[in-house]
């Protein structure tokens, strides 16, 4: 079997539909090859469950190291596996997971929200990508405890967007830049560490910033500030990358004028940006539908077998992300981009083929526990842009599917309904 990593950064997001014409319609697996390793690509709830079954496979090594150390930063917990992932998994569950948590979240992100929806009306032109990383950078560093200007929250907010724009493309001059903003990030936020450890600086108990600098690992030691700072990070960095789901939200909802008019409506009604029951619906199709992480690589540690393909110890189990979410098998008309599919629906974790933020017990396995305030903050822009006062252009809504990670090429250019158009073409 031939190396497809290559194949990876040539074919970008169609990389799965390839991999998958080499078996059998609605297979759960297919062979290939990746960095020099035999594996197995997977997909569905049998492919969800075999890579997050921790007896067979590891996490720890199997992520490339220009990935790992870019976005997720080195030692962080993605790359922990057993009692030391479970372990330091639980300071963040105790940080974002609970309900406690979104509700703290909300206000902040209607009050951010609300003041880019009034820019956009006094004839600001940001797209909705743009004014997600700076609306939901501002919400979640004010939710984690973060000392600053909102100026200042929304530039680091701008680099750790550019870390998540950049990391998948090694290729390009992004990735260096995105290098750079992950060293001035880290440096940054470990700073801030060490100011709360050294009394400089107060930080509320109950934030991620209280709760990442006090942190202690299995043997009651308090986390190296560096590590302590990515960690503070990677309780933040999830919402931020969520302002790529804002700009396909913008497609979509430029697509889908009636779907704009009911949640228009439910927001008037409910008075509020936040929590609308149909906004959130719209928030998990996107979630469900838009290519962005494509797939997630696990280490075999036991000789496994799936659906007739098998691979030893040592090798890769590759899990298809985008597919599983888009399994035929998995999903009623899974090619059709339907919200009403979520209406209703509460307990999304128990989908078994819906990962967008990774699958399995959020515990115990490595579904992200900031996932709630993820479909908030979505949601939130949502119904922002679902405001009849304000349009969204048609112009730049194009997806370039062989760019990892991806979106509308112009984020989803939004502007005042009543506004004077500055350009024929526009």
């Amino acid at each position: 079997m031939r190396d497809d990593s290559i194949s990876v950064l040539t074919r970008g997001y169609d990389f799965g539909a390839h991999i998958w014409r080499r078996v059998r319609d609605g297979a759960r697996s297919a062979p290939m090859g990746l960095l020099g390793h035999d594996a197995v690509f997977v997909r569905g709830a049998e492919g969800v469950a075999l890579f997050y079954d921790e007896r067979r496979i590891a996490r720890h090594g199997a992520m490339p190291g220009l990935i790992q150390e870019t976005l997720f930063g080195h030692g962080s917990v993605h790359s922990l596996d057993g009692d030391e992932h479970r372990h330091r998994k639980a300071t963040f569950i105790d940080v974002a997971y609970e309900d406690a948590q979104v509700e703290r979240l909300s206000p902040m992100l209607e009050r951010e929200w609300q003041a880019e929806l009034d820019e956009w009306l006094a004839g600001g032109d940001r797209s909705a990508y743009d004014a997600a990383v700076g609306a939901l950078g501002r919400a979640i560093m004010r939710w984690a405890g973060l000392p600053g200007t909102a100026a200042a929250k929304t530039r680091w907010s701008a680099r750790l967007a550019q870390i998540v724009d950049g990391f998948g493309a090694p290729y390009s001059p992004e990735y260096l830049l995105a290098y750079a903003n992950r060293h001035w990030s880290d440096r940054h936020a470990e700073r801030l560490i060490e100011a709360v450890r050294g009394g400089t600086l107060e930080a509320a108990d109950g934030t991620a910033l209280h709760e990442w600098a006090w942190h202690r690992d299995r043997d009651a030691e308090l986390l190296p500030p560096r590590l302590a700072g990515i960690e503070l990070q990677n309780s933040m960095r999830p919402m931020i990358a969520v302002a790529r789901f804002v700009a396909f939200a913008a497609k979509e909802l430029h697509d889908r004028p009636e779907w704009r008019a009911r949640i228009a409506m439910e927001v008037r009604e409910r008075g509020a940006l936040v929590g609308g029951p149909l906004a959130t619906a719209f928030a998990q199709e996107i979630r469900r539908t838009a290519p962005f992480v494509p797939m997630l690589p696990g280490r075999a540690i036991a000789d496994v077998e799936l659906d007739g393909q098998r691979v030893e110890v040592g090798g890769r189990v590759v899990l298809d992300v985008l597919g599983t979410n888009t399994d035929d098998r998995s999903w009623e008309h899974a090619g059709e981009f339907d919200p009403e599919r979520f209406v209703g629906v509460d307990d999304y974790e128990a989908l078994p083929a819906f990962v967008p933020h990774g699958g399995a017990d959020v515990a115990s396995g490595h579904r992200c526990p900031g996932e709630k305030l993820a479909i908030a903050g979505l949601a939130a822009a949502v119904s922002t842009l679902s405001d009849p006062r304000v349009t969204i252009l048609g112009g730049g809504l194009h997806v370039n599917r062989r760019r990892l990670p991806t979106k509308p090429a112009s984020g989803g250019r939004v502007r005042a309904t009543d506004a004077p158009s500055r350009c024929p073409f526009h």
